[in-house]
């Protein structure tokens, strides 16, 4: 009998970790579904998620609370997971990720804007409509703010754009508590207030439609840019040689990368760190290719944030809380230690091959 080869085996091997992460993106639902203040035993649930069981009061917890905040949560962390692995392949450092370099503050920026001015309030648009725009304009403000900041002066390192991140987050985090404290209605107050902690409790079904389209057509369009991605990795020169457009691809995935981060946040709020941490978790496991990379980080966030979710249900319940207080929890860390193991300047780990 022959062997197969390294490289023939590569394929199987991706396809059963693809195959791993979906069951573990489909196990992290079913336990988001059967646990929180009221447990609910996970064949129970399977049955009210596959219509056998009859009307109760677990299939309304189940399908009509429970169920919309995992689909939420899941969407999110893989959209968060992809836009932090297209950022950190644009700047060529694996610390770039949407909350750090101050997207998500822009995007929190925008959306609370339109909350406490009532934009599109009246006419029921604000949801759909009014806050998503405004939060993408955010998004997109403060990426190019902060990549200007970053590059202006000197030559782009990795100090550089952590502190111009962290500089614009500061001043649009403010900015937003500006928005709030001064704002002539007192409940705004606790409206914004999930915008800057970032939380998935007010899902509904209606909120599922346009982060989850707009996911899924960005990843897919991010896949098909893989190789001008991979490109990106060898340095502005040899990406130039190759015959890529650096200046001009950067800014359309820029764009694109701020469309999604606005549409996510203005559907969950700020959650900081997801986009850092699962995209060197998928880079570990497959390598720096896009093509491999961008649906495994993508699973990834999903599963992470799902769990990370159940933790923030269950861990002080009856008390929920924010999910973003327990992603930078450990985000945080994660962080420090990645700024402590990468040199000054240090960019994205090596080139696919």
């Amino acid at each position: 009998m022959s062997c197969k080869t390294p490289a023939a085996r590569r394929p199987l091997r991706y396809a059963l970790l693809l195959a791993a992460l979906a069951a573990l993106l489909g196990a992290a639902a079913v336990a988001g579904l059967a646990l929180g203040s009221v447990r609910i035993p996970a064949t129970h649930v399977l049955d009210i998620v596959t219509g056998a069981a009859g009307p109760g009061p677990y299939r309304t917890i189940v399908l009509d609370v429970r169920l919309p905040r995992v689909l939420l949560g899941a969407v999110v962390g893989a959209g968060l997971a992809v836009i932090g692995t297209v950022l950190q392949a644009l700047v060529r450092n694996q610390l770039a990720d949407p909350f750090l370099l101050g997207v998500s503050s822009g995007a929190s920026v925008g959306a609370v804007g339109v909350i406490v001015l009532g934009i599109g309030a009246g006419a029921g648009l604000a949801t759909t409509v009014t806050i998503p725009l405004a939060a993408f304009a955010g998004a997109l403000g403060s990426l190019v703010l902060v990549y200007g900041l970053a590059r202006g002066g000197g030559a782009m390192t990795t100090g550089r754009l952590v502190l111009a991140g962290v500089a614009v987050s500061y001043i649009l985090s403010a900015l937003t508590s500006l928005m709030m404290v001064t704002s002539a209605r007192a409940d705004h107050l606790k409206e914004t207030l999930y915008w800057t902690l970032g939380g998935l409790g007010s899902a509904r079904w209606d909120m599922l439609a346009l982060p989850a389209t707009v996911l899924a057509v960005g990843t897919a369009l991010l896949i098909t840019l893989a190789r001008p991605l991979d490109l990106l990795l060898v340095g502005e020169e040899g990406a130039t040689v190759l015959g890529l457009d650096t200046g001009r691809f950067r800014a359309a995935v820029f764009v694109l990368a701020s469309l999604l981060t606005g549409v996510l946040v203005a559907f969950s709020g700020a959650i900081g760190f997801v986009g850092l941490m699962v995209p060197h978790a998928a880079r570990m496991a497959v390598g720096a290719g896009h093509r491999r990379l961008l649906p495994v980080a993508a699973l990834g966030g999903a599963v992470f944030l799902v769990l990370a979710d159940l933790a923030a249900r269950t861990v002080a319940a009856p008390q929920d809380i924010p999910v973003g207080v327990l992603t930078a929890l450990t985000g945080g860390p994660f962080f420090l230690w990645m700024l402590r193991r990468r040199p000054e300047g240090g960019g994205t780990e090596g080139a696919p091959a």
